[in-house]
């Protein structure tokens, strides 16, 4: 199926949807700092461009929309019925894209996290999260990921 608008205005459309300071990603920052974490932010140097670092902890925090990382199973990443070929060679292409990154980073010595953007949409995960973030940051676990489905303190 063809595109319904020319490349200009789909550029000018597409290059609106923010990537950075999103609100599951100042969600997981607010958290973070009520947990006592100090952090840098999407570190050019470090594959992937994480959203948040604790350099101090060599932790890169992702912060992944469940549709745009295709989250597997969850209620927000369905692929849209129009163009549908088109949507699943885009989002197969992040998820391969995100693999890539997260292999660099644990080869480097990193630990990864990745919070889901359905981890931050209810209150009572939202409430948790700091909690959950202290205790992923603090333990031996070498990566890990939050998503609606993570353990309540």
């Amino acid at each position: 199926m063809t595109d319904v608008v020319d490349p200009a205005t789909r550029s000018r459309m597409m290059s609106g949807i923010g990537g950075r300071n999103t609100k599951p990603e100042i969600v997981v920052r607010k958290a973070l700092f009520a947990a006592g974490f100090r952090f840098r932010l999407h570190r050019k140097d470090l594959p992937g461009r994480p959203d948040v670092v604790l350099p101090g902890r060599r932790v890169a925090v992702f912060v992944h929309g469940c549709f745009w990382h295709a989250h597997p199973g969850c209620r927000y990443a369905k692929v849209p019925a129009s163009r549908r070929e088109f949507w699943e060679a885009k989002l197969a292409a992040n998820v391969e894209r995100d693999r890539r990154a997260i292999d660099a980073l644990l080869s480097s010595g990193w630990r990864v996290l990745v919070v889901w953007e359905c981890a931050t949409r209810s209150a009572e995960l939202r409430e948790a999260l700091p909690e959950l973030l202290r205790r992923w940051i603090d333990g031996p676990e070498v990566s890990g990921e939050f998503c609606s489905d993570s353990t309540l303190p």
